[in-house]
C-alpha cells in the first residue's frame, strides 16, 4: 500500500507518487525529485493551479515551517515544462 499525501495547494489526498515534494533551502522552495532532502516537506500535484493556491494561502510557509517569503522561481520554472520528464524526474 502506497503512502498518501495531502497536497498544500488543494488540500486534497493523493498518493505520494503522484504529488511532488518540496523543500525550502536558504529561502529557496526546492523540488525534492526522489523524496530525499533532509528537513520538512511540503507535497503538492504537480499543477500551476495547486502551485497559485498553496501561495495564496501561504500554505509552504506554514508547512516547512520558515518565516518571511520564499523563491518559488524554481517552482515556475518546472510547472512550466512539466509534461517534458527530464533527468529522471517522476
Amino acid at each position: 500500500m502506497e503512502p498518501v499525501r495531502t497536497c498544500v495547494g488543494c488540500r486534497t489526498r493523493a498518493p505520494r507518487s503522484a504529488l511532488l515534494r518540496v523543500v525550502s533551502q536558504n529561502g529557496i522552495l526546492i523540488i525534492d525529485e526522489h523524496a530525499v532532502l533532509p528537513g520538512r516537506g511540503a507535497w503538492m500535484h504537480p499543477t500551476r493551479e495547486c502551485m497559485e493556491a498553496a501561495v495564496r494561502r501561504r500554505a509552504f510557509v506554514r508547512a516547512l515551517r520558515v518565516s518571511g517569503d520564499l523563491d518559488m522561481q524554481t517552482i515556475e520554472k518546472r510547472l512550466n515544462g512539466y509534461g517534458n520528464k527530464v533527468n529522471g524526474s517522476k
